[in-house]
């Protein structure tokens, strides 16, 4: 029997030949991810250990992006623990206000990650870099301190589902919508512990953000990772944003997948997650009178320059609803700047926003965009969890940045034809 995708990097990564599904493998590690919530713990948890020392400076990357800037005392101790622990360390890749991002924008942003490679990160949107062709998956804390010091990590060998995409997608749908919908199909635990690997000629007709927005969500399934093949929109992507080698992992003909879905995205709508689980999905002609009060526009999954782009098209010559909030959060410094470049942070501004600094701020209600008792909010983050953005009876809806900007507009959960687009 052959070979996943990602059973074939865990197999070269492991030092196999072959490895098949439900196999305890040890892996070499590309790649180690902290940020700011989870890196101090690591880092405490690596004072228990004999060895104090990193494995290799350059693949550690840390990165303070959720409490940040600093909201309050303890997360300002948090900050100062991971930054000591980077300079004592000598880390390449720490960085700093002025240069940080969210960090799964940020790490593909700067060529960190590329295809082939084997990445953790002591965060669960660690899998966005799928859409890399990496093998990339979220750990706990006490894994990440052991890969820090060992460059090594255990896996449990996932198996697969296989995904199918065909067709084009409609103007305004998204690879956000793509992915509530697949959500939508299998439920929150539909994928898990499994590989969720995305073929099809369809791929070729979604940007690499749509691929970084399926990835990144592919956690939501419950699933250890997802991944999708690499193509010339990928090696281009690599090129413009990195220097690593990379290595082309292609699934075999017969490898063994435990459920196959194919998906014509022509006939997709635009689809909104209902609190308060990411399954809970509705298309945009289903989702009837919903108020709202505040707009999030950004996050690890949609804060890249076409989701802002895509949300400013839509907020062009048009204002907020009166009482509305709209925040907008641009995933990386160098996404900022090209924004404010192209003006899309003035259609923000004069459409009634705000444009934060990057900052995961509001989609852990963190800080930025708290929600009280009552409130509605439509965001382009990747969980509505009770209490997710705040009061635990506050509610949190799901969606693209073109459904997030045409709602802020109307004051209700809207779809851009509404505007007339």
């Amino acid at each position: 029997m052959g070979m996943t995708m990602t059973q074939k990097i865990l197999a070269a990564h492991a030092g196999l030949d072959y490895v098949s599904a439900g196999q305890l493998i040890e892996a070499d590690l590309d790649l180690v991810l902290g940020n700011d919530v989870t890196a101090p713990v690591a880092i405490h948890e690596m004072d228990k250990m004999n060895t104090k020392t990193v494995f290799d400076k350059d693949k550690i990357a840390l990165v303070p992006d959720h409490f940040t800037p600093n909201k309050d005392i303890k997360s300002a101790e948090h900050c100062k623990c991971m930054r000591n622990f980077a300079k004592d360390n000598d880390i390449t890749n720490y960085f700093e206000i002025g240069e940080m991002g969210i960090e799964h924008a940020l790490l593909p942003e700067k060529g960190l990650v590329v295809a082939g490679d084997v990445v953790i990160g002591a965060d669960s949107h660690t899998c966005t870099y799928g859409a890399l062709g990496a093998f990339s998956t979220g750990v706990g804390s006490t894994d990440m301190a052991a890969g820090m010091v060992t460059g090594k990590a255990w896996f449990k060998v996932p198996s697969a589902i296989k995904f199918v995409l065909t067709g084009k997608p409609a103007k305004w749908v998204s690879g956000k919508d793509v992915i509530l919908h697949i959500i939508g199909l299998i439920g929150v635990d539909g994928a898990l512990y499994r590989s969720m690997e995305f073929v099809g000629d369809g791929i070729a007709n979604l940007s690499m953000d749509d691929r970084f927005a399926m990835a990144n969500m592919a956690i939501e399934a419950g699933a250890k990772n997802g991944i999708f093949p690499v193509d010339d929109k990928t090696v281009t992507y690599m090129k413009e944003h990195s220097t690593k080698e990379f290595t082309t992992y292609e699934a075999d003909e017969d490898a063994e997948y435990d459920e196959v879905f194919t998906i014509d995205l022509s006939t997709l709508k635009s689809t909104v997650a209902f609190p308060h689980l990411p399954e809970n999905t509705k298309t945009i002609d289903e989702v009837g009178e919903v108020e709202i009060d505040q707009v999030v526009i950004g996050s690890c999954t949609n804060g890249r320059i076409d989701d802002l782009r895509i949300a400013a098209k839509v907020l062009e010559g048009r204002k907020v609803a009166k009482g509305m909030r709209l925040i907008v959060f641009p995933a990386t410094q160098a996404i900022y700047l090209q924004a404010m470049e192209e003006g899309l942070l003035a259609t923000f501004i004069k459409a009634g926003g705000i444009v934060s600094t990057p900052t995961c701020g509001p989609c852990l209600g963190g800080h930025m965009g708290i929600l009280a008792a009552g409130e509605r909010a439509v965001a382009t983050t990747n969980r509505n969890f009770v209490g997710r953005m705040g009061h635990v009876e506050s509610e949190v809806y799901l969606a693209s940045p073109a459904v997030a900007a045409a709602s802020a507009v109307t004051g209700k959960i809207s779809g851009p034809s509404e505007l007339g687009l």
